[in-house]
């Protein structure tokens, strides 16, 4: 189950479609990134979706693997594994993205009220701040800080070493964040106010 994992979430889904209808490697556009901001902005809504929702199914389906075979193990300690394989794919050199889609997949197969709580912090934060970086960070930080409340430790230790990944995976966007050249989305409160003050 951990290989099988591993190989769902290493599936490239942002590569490879740029490669099949677009002819274009997303690595060589917009941030580099293969993920669904990457693929949003540089290939559009229609892609960016698709993106979105093969990631979120790639961490269900990888963590629902327990629940298919009728085993008793945490499906987190299965769908974590879709997630190391979302950002270090063997599909793509070991590269990929940021996890954050495939987390939150993880957590739908786990837990869909909690998978609800965090779709909604991260809505609500991106429509403030306009960056899906702030949002993902936020988002799944307090997913870990509720686990500790839950004291469900095996959720807690899962989430908080997500975290520390989907930190780690933001480094330079958090930079870009203090020297004010972060990319926004074309709606929200801090794009009015970028543009308001331009």
């Amino acid at each position: 189950m951990i290989v099988i994992a591993y190989l769902i979430g290493s599936i490239p889904s942002g590569v490879w479609i740029g490669k099949i209808f677009f002819n274009v490697d997303i690595h060589n556009e917009g941030s580099g990134n293969s993920g669904t901001t990457n693929t949003f902005r540089v290939f559009g809504k229609k892609a960016g979706v698709a993106v979105l929702l093969i990631d979120i199914l790639k961490g269900t389906l990888a963590a629902s693997q327990p629940l298919i075979i009728g085993s008793d193990i945490n499906p987190l300690l299965i769908g974590v594994f879709a997630s190391l394989g979302h950002t270090f794919s063997i599909f793509d050199h070991f590269k990929g993205g940021k996890a954050v889609a495939t987390s939150a997949g993880i957590l739908l197969a786990y837990n869909p009220l909690l998978f609800l709580m965090a779709s909604s912090i991260f809505i609500i934060t991106l429509c403030l701040s306009s960056m899906a970086s702030v949002a993902s960070v936020l988002g799944i930080t307090i997913t870990a800080i509720v686990a500790i409340v839950m004291q469900d430790w095996i959720f807690a230790i899962i989430a908080s070493f997500l975290s520390i990944v989907v930190i780690l995976r933001h480094r330079g966007n958090f930079k870009r964040i203090v020297t004010g050249t972060e990319s926004m989305v074309p709606f929200g409160l801090g794009n009015y106010l970028r543009n308001k003050h331009q």
